[in-house]
């Protein structure tokens, strides 16, 4: 019995809990006013309607691989803001703010975790921090995506996302698709880092469905949530490890695995699909744009940024630039994104003649 008690107080002792604000306090301390509520309602509408197909213009998620400084989050939002009033007959454009990074083995797992950037984890900043970054963006008029990881932060944010995704790590993930199931905007799930298209598939049945699950209520208690399935799942490509899967002859095998019925796809222009390699994204947006009209792909992801390429954490660090994958610059993202738009509002003319 006492070796039992000495047992029971060593693990007592080496398991550290630190409380959270919960999820409805940290809304009523950083709220979303009604007027940017409706906001949000309409971005996700739009997105719903070109995943749809009812909506021509091409979405496209862009945005740092990963938030570390919400300075430069911000100024690269103003630069997205002010592109977005030119190309917008032709393109939608989403903010990449991830706020959470998956990790293989060990890591800086992202600015919600250890917004410090110096291990001390302080998710209670995070978590504050994040929000209001997100309200900072969002009163600029831009909708917000992120990656869904943590099903625990939902609640936290799930009023202000206009889109999310699962990773090529979490599709295959039971969790993640019950949650998908529960969220209120589109959410795509990527195949996995061995290029299976299968799990995929699976995990946008699963979502598309009904789930009861035990999950994190806005009080902060567990509870069983019951999900009335989301709709607007759908397919992200994002390339494997033996290489990429962005192109029409690609597209035309998993067409035929699905049996013609392929579900609304988004087209991940980094990872795989340009070989980790940032500066290859234009290529393959390049020609994911010239095919297009026959791969029906609704919209697109960019890892972008104010700097191109990635730096590791330090105490001098250059601002801008990427401290998780490489980014393409904010200069080669615009001139990019400018004629990308060009070449779709060509199309369109092509067609209606």
């Amino acid at each position: 019995m006492n070796a039992l008690n000495t047992a029971l107080q060593q693990t007592q002792t080496t398991a550290k809990e630190t409380a959270l604000t919960l999820p409805h306090q940290l809304k009523a301390q950083l709220p979303l006013s009604n007027k940017l509520a409706q906001q949000i309602a309409e971005q996700r509408q739009i997105i719903e309607n070109i995943l749809a197909g009812k909506d021509h213009r091409l979405m496209v998620v862009t945005g740092p691989c990963s938030i570390h400084d919400p300075v430069a989050a911000l100024e690269y939002a103003q630069k997205l803001q002010q592109l977005q009033s030119q190309v917008a007959d032709q393109i939608f454009l989403v903010m990449r703010a991830y706020i959470e990074k998956p990790r293989t083995t060990i890591g800086w797992k992202g600015f919600l975790y250890d917004p410090d950037l110096d291990g001390s984890s302080n998710m209670q900043l995070g978590l504050e921090k994040s929000r209001a970054l997100y309200l900072q963006i969002i009163e600029m008029g831009l909708p917000i995506a992120a990656e869904i990881l943590s099903p625990m932060a939902t609640a936290y944010f799930d009023d202000l996302l206009a889109w999310g995704a699962i990773g090529a790590r979490t599709s295959e993930s039971q969790i993640h698709r019950e949650i998908s199931s529960h969220m209120p905007y589109s959410i795509g799930f990527k195949n996995g880092t061995d290029g299976s298209i299968q799990i995929a598939l699976d995990a946008i049945q699963s979502a598309s469905n009904s789930h009861q699950f035990l999950g994190l209520g806005q009080s902060g208690l567990p509870c069983i949530l019951e999900s009335k399935g989301n709709p607007k799942a759908h397919l992200i490509l994002r390339g494997a490890n033996s290489g990429p899967n962005y192109q029409l002859a690609e597209i035309e095998k998993i067409r035929e695995k699905c049996k013609g019925e392929l579900p609304a796809l988004v087209i991940d222009c980094s990872h795989g699909n340009s070989h980790k390699d940032p500066l290859l994204q234009p290529q393959v947006l390049k020609t994911i744009i010239e095919e297009r009209t026959q791969s029906q792909v609704r919209g697109v992801m960019l890892e972008s940024y104010l700097v191109d390429g990635q730096q590791k954490i330090s105490c001098e660090m250059t601002y801008g630039q990427s401290v998780t994958d490489g980014c393409l610059g904010w200069d080669k993202t615009q001139q990019l994104l400018l004629e990308v738009a060009d070449s779709v509002r060509l199309s369109e003319l092509k067609r209606s003649a």
